[in-house]
C-alpha cells in the first residue's frame, strides 16, 4: 500500500506531499492543473527513465519518495533478502535527480539500479495509464487470472513439484545418456588399454623387483668370486680363520686362571670362531644359491623392457600405478554394462513422473475450462456497465507443450465492436478501453490474487452518466480488498471516494505553481457540484453532488 507521496522541484511542482487512505483515493482538478504531473513523478519510483528536464529549479536537485507499507507480502520479502536489502515494516522508495541530469534511486536508503527498482514496484503498484502496456495483455496475468477463479493453488503447486521433479529426472536422464555415449566412443580405446595390461598380468612391485634380481644375475660372477674366497679363507685354506681363532683361544684358555681378563677374552674369540664359521656356512650356501643364468637374464629383459614401455605410455614411474590404471579401465569398461541399468531406471523415473505430471496438467486444464464461460459472461456485463455494451472478451485456451504452468496456452481476446473479429488484447484495445477491461477483470478476481496498489490514470475516458457511476461502484467495491488511487474527471466516481484530493494551480511570486490539498466533506461536495454544472455550481448541482458524496 502506497501511505505517501512526496515531491520535491518536479515540473511545477516545489513541494507536495500526500497521505493517501488504504481504500479509495480519487484525484480530481481542472484539465492542465498537473494531475498528470502527480503521475509522472509516481513513474519515477516505479522506474522509469528521467532527465533534467523534470527540475524546476536547476540549482536544486528534484527529490520523489514513497512511503509504501509492505504487509507482509511473500513477493517483496523474497526480493529484498535476494538483493541484500533491509526488511522492514516500511518500504521508503526516494529516486533523486541531480542538476546535472544523474539519477539516483534507493530502497530504504540503500542504493540500487533502475531494473532492482522496477521489479520491487511492480510487487507494489500497478500503475494504469493511457497507452501503457498493460499486464492485462501478459500471459502470466491471464493465467492467473484464469487459476485464480479456478482457485486450485493446492493442486497447481503439487503439478509444479512434480514438474520440477521431472525436468530434474531428465536432466539425470539425459546426463546417463551422454556420459554412456562418451563410453562407447572410449570403449575400444579403453578396452585395448585394459588388455595389454591385463596381458602382462603384473604383480604388485613385480618391476622394481626384477630390476633387483637382474643387477644380481648380471654381477653373480663377481658375487661368487667373492664368496668362494671368504668361504676359502674363513674354513678351506691352509691356514682358515676359523682354525686359527679356535687354536688361540685353546692356548690362552691354558692360562686364564692365571689372569682374570683372559676368561672373558676366551669367551668372546669361542664367540668370535662360532659366530665366524656360521658366516661361512652362510656363504657356502649363498654362493650355492648365485648363479649366472643367462636365459633368465634375457627373460627378466623381456619384461622389464615391456614394463618401461607401457609406463612411459601411461606416464607412470611403478609397477603399482600400471595396477591403478589397470583397476580403472576395469571400472569404466564395468561402467558400461553398469550404465545400461541406471539408464533403464532413470527412463522408469522419468516416465512415471510424465504420467503423473501430465494427470495432474490435464486436471488443471479441465479446472481452467471450466472458468472460461462465467469469466467471459461477467465480464461481458460488467463492460456493458462501465459504458462499453458493444465490447466482448473471449478467452481463447489452446494445448501446448506441457510446461511449468501446465499444458494451456490462455491468450485474452477483444472485441470492442462487435465485429466478431477477437484480437489479442494487447494488439487491439485503446488504453481507456484496456483501463476499463483491466478493472472488469480485476474486480472479479481481487480476492484471490495478490494485487498491488492500483492506480487508474483517467479510466473514465469516454465515458460519463451511468457508465461512469458504474465505473464508481466497481472501483468501490475493489478497494475494499485493495488500495486504489483513481484520477477521474468524472463525478459519479468521485463521489465514491474514501479519499478525495484536488490538484490546483496558485501564482506564488513570479510563478505558477502545482499544489494538491485533501478535501473537507464539504469541499468535496462542492468540487463534484462544480465538476457537474461548472465554475459556479447550482442549487440542483449541489443537491445532486450531496448525494454523491453521501
Amino acid at each position: 500500500m502506497l501511505k505517501k507521496l512526496q515531491i520535491f522541484n518536479y515540473a511545477i511542482i516545489d513541494e507536495v506531499g500526500i497521505d493517501f487512505s488504504k481504500s479509495l483515493n480519487v484525484i480530481t482538478g481542472e484539465t492542465g492543473a498537473g494531475k498528470s504531473i502527480l503521475m509522472g513523478a509516481l513513474s519515477l519510483i516505479l522506474g522509469d527513465r528521467a532527465d533534467t528536464s523534470v527540475l524546476l529549479d536547476r540549482d536544486k536537485k528534484c527529490v520523489i519518495e514513497g512511503i509504501f507499507s509492505a504487509d507482509n507480502n511473500q513477493n517483496i520479502n523474497s526480493f529484498l533478502r535476494e538483493n541484500d536489502l533491509d526488511a522492514e515494516d516500511e518500504l521508503v522508495i526516494r529516486r533523486e535527480i541531480g542538476a546535472n541530469g544523474k539519477s539516483r534511486a534507493f530502497v530504504n536508503d540503500t542504493p540500487v539500479n533502475l531494473e532492482q527498482l522496477r521489479v520491487l514496484s511492480s510487487f507494489m503498484v500497478d500503475l494504469h495509464r493511457q497507452f501503457d502496456t498493460l499486464s492485462l495483455g501478459e500471459s502470466n496475468f491471464q493465467r492467473e487470472v484464469i487459476d485464480a477463479l479456478a482457485n486450485h493453488n493446492n493442486l497447481l503447486n503439487e503439478f509444479q513439484q512434480q514438474y520440477q521433479q521431472l525436468i530434474s529426472a531428465k536432466k539425470e536422464l539425459h546426463l546417463l545418456q551422454e556420459t554412456k555415449s562418451q563410453f562407447i566412443k572410449e570403449f575400444d580405446y579403453n578396452k585395448f588399454l585394459f588388455d595389454e595390461l591385463e596381458k602382462e598380468n603384473y604383480k604388485e612391485n613385480e618391476l622394481e623387483e626384477l630390476d633387483t634380481e637382474l643387477k644380481l644375475l648380471n654381477n653373480s660372477e663377481g658375487i661368487k668370486s667373492v664368496l668362494s674366497k671368504a668361504y676359502l679363507d674363513l674354513k678351506e685354506s691352509e691356514q682358515p680363520i676359523v682354525q686359527q681363532l679356535k687354536s688361540l683361544s685353546n692356548q690362552l684358555q691354558h692360562f686364564s686362571e692365571l689372569h682374570p681378563g683372559l676368561s672373558s677374552i676366551v669367551q668372546r674369540l669361542q664367540s668370535a670362531q662360532i659366530e665366524l664359521q656360521d658366516i661361512a656356512e652362510e656363504i657356502d650356501q649363498v654362493n650355492d644359491r648365485v648363479n649366472y643364468d643367462p636365459k633368465r637374464i634375457e627373460e627378466i629383459n623381456e619384461r622389464i623392457s615391456g614394463g618401461y614401455k607401457l609406463m612411459k605410455k601411461h606416464g607412470v614411474k611403478k609397477t603399482n600405478d600400471l595396477l591403478h590404471i589397470q583397476y580403472a579401465l576395469a571400472g569404466k569398461l564395468k561402467s558400461v554394462l553398469d550404465i545400461d541399468d541406471d539408464i533403464s531406471n532413470k527412463e522408469k523415473e522419468v516416465a512415471g513422473l510424465l504420467f503423473n505430471t501430465n494427470k495432474l496438467a490435464e486436471h488443471i486444464s479441465s479446472n481452467r475450462h471450466k472458468q472460461i464461460k462465467p469469466l467471459e459472461e461477467k465480464v461481458d456485463r460488467l463492460l456493458t456497465q462501465v459504458g462499453m455494451p458493444n465490447a466482448r472478451l473471449r478467452v481463447q485456451l489452446q494445448k501446448t507443450e506441457l510446461g511449468h504452468y501446465g499444458i494451456d496456452n490462455i491468450e485474452f481476446l477483444f472485441d470492442a465492436n462487435k465485429s466478431n473479429k477477437f484480437e489479442p488484447v494487447r494488439k487491439v484495445a485503446s488504453g481507456g478501453e484496456l483501463s476499463r477491461l483491466m478493472l472488469c477483470i480485476k474486480s472479479l478476481v481481487a480476492e484471490s490474487i495478490d494485487l498491488a496498489t492500483m492506480i487508474f490514470d483517467e479510466i473514465d475516458t469516454g465515458i460519463s452518466g451511468e457508465a461512469a457511476k458504474q465505473v464508481g461502484i466497481i472501483l468501490k467495491g475493489l478497494s475494499k480488498r485493495r488500495q486504489v488511487i483513481c484520477i477521474t474527471h468524472q463525478p459519479q466516481i468521485a463521489g465514491k471516494a474514501d479519499a478525495h484530493y484536488f490538484v490546483y494551480k496558485e501564482i506564488k511570486g513570479e510563478a505558477i505553481k502545482t499544489s494538491i490539498k485533501l478535501l473537507t466533506h464539504d469541499e468535496r461536495i462542492i468540487s463534484i457540484a462544480k465538476m457537474l454544472s461548472g465554475e459556479k455550481p447550482t442549487a440542483a448541482a449541489l443537491q445532486n453532488a450531496k448525494e454523491m458524496v453521501n
